[in-house]
């Protein structure tokens, strides 16, 4: 296969206009572009392909880790099933949500509910089909309930498993607005369902309630939460970001899972998002703490990223941001499975 990578992207081509199948990639990206529970801002079932796009003008050649490329990555297709789920529920969500979970028909949240677990099956069966032919699997949502089914595979693959968890959210949330498989309870439905995950490490953390913070801090260190003033306070006493990120991998086991929603990072990069808040992580600081996973030792083994909406006008600033943090998570993915 002849491919340049420093020539321009042919508008038929793949993700970060590569030329490559599945079958032929190290790592294998599923789109899932479901956002039923979305609770404030939509837009998100739309983030895989805003990705897609905006992933043909990364330039392929990172400083820090090379020439991911060579390894192989492709998107699968849309699937046409997740999408109809998606657009089903989300007409039956939409009276729910409306009502913050105070007025709603328990036939409707029955079905949404319905909807959600099947969506976390498609996940759950894809990902553990291409983990079996050996590839690296990431899940591109769509809203932060899309990636349960991955993180379940993983979680059975590598039992002791960590997940690295950035957010502006802590996600903790027993059945958000009645919604069991919400966008606010993924970290929530990870501790209680799977046992194989052996420590939540969460970053950025500054939006959450008292029920939340409560589960964290009863967790015996099974969530370890960095809350995001607590990182800036003591960057602004004089810390350094790179011994902050040392303490955050510190907490992690071997084997790493990331967990990523883009509103984890300073909402100016993610404008568009859902559930934008104030504060967060910078893009090199998001990257720097990619960086010192992999000093530390530790391997990536799959990841997603979460809760990318286009801009009201269509406008792709939002995904320009998000696939160049998906191309350095892919990256340094790769480097950490180099030792």
């Amino acid at each position: 296969m002849t491919f340049d990578p420093n020539a321009a992207a042919p508008a038929d081509s793949g993700v970060f206009g590569l030329p490559f199948a599945p079958e032929d990639s190290r790592v294998v990206l599923i789109p899932v572009p479901f956002e039923a529970t979305t609770s404030y801002g939509g837009g998100t079932s739309d983030g895989p392909a805003t990705i897609l796009e905006a992933s043909k003008q990364v330039d392929l050649y990172d400083l820090d880790t090379g020439k991911p490329y060579e390894a192989g990555i492709a998107m699968l297709e849309e699937s046409a099933d997740v999408r109809g789920w998606n657009d089903r529920a989300k007409a039956l969500a939409a009276p729910i949500v409306a009502s913050g979970g105070r007025d709603c028909d328990p036939r409707a949240l029955q079905a949404v509910n319905a909807f959600s677990e099947q969506m976390n099956g498609y996940v759950y069966d894809t990902t553990r089909a291409w983990l079996a032919k050996g590839k690296i699997v990431g899940v591109i949502g769509g809203d932060h309930s899309t990636p349960f089914g991955a993180m379940k595979a993983y979680a059975e693959t590598y039992p002791g498993l960590g997940v690295l968890h950035l957010d502006a959210h802590a996600d903790l949330r027993d059945a958000y607005e009645g919604f069991t498989w919400s966008h606010a309870s993924i970290m929530f439905n990870v501790m209680k369902r799977l046992p194989d995950v052996a420590r939540l490490v969460q970053v950025g953390i500054r939006d959450f309630g008292e029920a939340e913070f409560e589960l964290i801090r009863r967790s015996d260190g099974r969530i370890h939460t960095f809350f995001d003033s607590r990182l800036a306070h003591a960057r602004l006493d004089g810390m350094p970001w790179r011994e902050q990120v040392d303490a955050i991998v510190q907490q992690l086991p071997e084997h790493v899972y990331l967990s990523w929603d883009i509103d984890g990072l300073d909402p100016v990069l993610c404008p568009s998002t859902g559930t934008p808040v104030p504060g967060g992580l910078g893009f090199h600081q998001a990257c720097t703490l990619l960086e010192g996973v992999v000093r530390a030792g530790k391997k990536i083994v799959g990841f997603d990223l979460n809760e990318v909406a286009p801009g009201p006008e269509g406008d792709e600033w939002d995904g320009n941001v998000a696939a160049r943090l998906l191309y350095k998570m892919i990256g340094w993915t790769l480097k950490s499975h180099e030792r």
